[in-house]
């Protein structure tokens, strides 16, 4: 090393011991870890006489290992192969959630975060740290997640209960929109409560944003098979009027999905699957609010991939559910003398609630075109 590089690394080191840096904040804590200097070689006892004049010495070779020591270590850290790593404890509400996050931040709940916020309550704290980068411009947060959503809602509901003191882990980094994608990404795909569609429509707003809509070079750049990524995209263009027939967006899955997705851009096929989708959509808002059990994700795709050729065959009867899926309403004809409805006994429900079924019964015939003729 040059006698100036020399120089200068004592004079910043100076005496001590370790490397030390200054917290950028009171929550800041940073460690770096470094090779410890070379051991010194044991030396024979000497004689009194020489003790005064070898001490000097000696001292001058411990200074000049030590040093050569923290030249060493700092070496190693510019070279990357020892790596300084900043943890940050944070005020979560100061930490805003990477809007090119695939993870539904208004979808988590203390139910699907249960586990997790156990874990953190056990080990007095957050263990994992996040990953975030910094925020400039905007007075309301300093940082934003790029990994580690979960980790953020948890550490946040838990300050609003009973535990006002935990501080948010997060590791800071400094990554462009593209790696930060990546990033989130290769997290988000170990993850079981990330939907498919929720993965999906990520993916078709990265390939805008980050990759030009250049679909071969985003998949080189995620190491995705082509193929799947092009199926991924296709049921990302679900339109949101088909999600509706669903319960959760979350039962979207991506095998049983994709026929939908091609089906739903055959312009025959179309107008009849967006008809059935609004009766499946008006089917599931009455069986949650009389508290029956959603319409299972496969019946909503097998009825809505039957839908092109319902028109072709007799219509399929409508039927409408009151207390414990007991039938309460069904539609029995609809043609041109008429409609023809059928209310069952038995079916547990108030006579208003009877009525309100079979109001939904006639606006449903109308939406298919099998209503009342005026």
């Amino acid at each position: 090393m040059a006698r100036k590089q020399s120089d200068y690394l004592a004079a910043l080191l100076a005496d001590e011991a370790t490397i030390e840096t200054k917290s950028a904040a009171p929550e800041m804590a940073t460690t770096v870890e470094t090779a410890a200097p070379a051991p010194l070689a044991a030396t024979s006892p000497m004689p009194e006489p020489l003790v005064e004049t070898a001490l000097p010495h000696r001292s001058e070779r411990l200074r000049g290992t030590t040093l050569l020591g923290r030249e060493s270590a700092l070496a190693r850290v510019a070279t990357g192969e020892v790596r300084q790593v900043t943890q940050l404890l944070l005020d979560p509400a100061r930490v805003r959630v990477w809007a090119g996050n695939a993870r539904s931040y208004e979808h988590l709940s203390a139910e699907s975060c249960q586990e997790l916020i156990d874990s953190i309550v056990a080990e007095g704290g957050q263990k994992v740290p996040a990953v975030v980068r910094r925020v400039e411009g905007d007075p309301d947060y300093d940082y934003e997640v790029i990994a580690g959503t979960r980790r953020h809602w948890s550490i946040s509901w838990l300050r609003r209960n009973s535990y006002p003191d935990l501080k948010f882990v997060a590791q800071v980094v400094q990554l462009d929109d593209e790696a930060a994608f990546r990033l989130a990404d290769l997290e988000n795909r170990a993850r079981k409560d990330v939907s498919d569609l929720e993965r999906a429509r990520n993916y078709a707003q990265a390939l805008k944003d980050h990759y030009g809509n250049h679909l071969t070079r985003m998949a080189e750049r995620l190491k995705l098979s082509k193929g799947w990524l092009s199926k991924m995209l296709k049921v990302a263009g679900l339109p949101d009027a088909v999600l509706d027939a669903f319960a959760s967006p979350a039962d979207v899955q991506l095998k049983p999905a994709y026929p939908l997705a091609q089906a739903v851009d055959d312009r025959t096929a179309s107008p009849a699957i967006l008809r059935e989708a609004k009766v499946l959509a008006r089917l599931q808002d009455e069986r949650r609010k009389a508290g029956d059990p959603a319409l299972p994700a496969s019946e909503v795709i097998a009825r809505l991939l039957a839908a092109p050729k319902v028109g072709e065959a007799k219509p399929r009867p409508l039927v409408y559910h009151g207390r414990d899926g007991r039938v309460a309403v069904s539609v029995q004809s609809a043609n041109r003398q008429g409609v023809t409805l059928r209310l069952h006994a038995g079916a547990g429900i108030e006579r208003e609630r009877m009525i309100e079924l079979v109001r939904n019964a006639l606006l449903n015939l109308d939406e298919e075109g099998r209503g009342l003729q005026r």
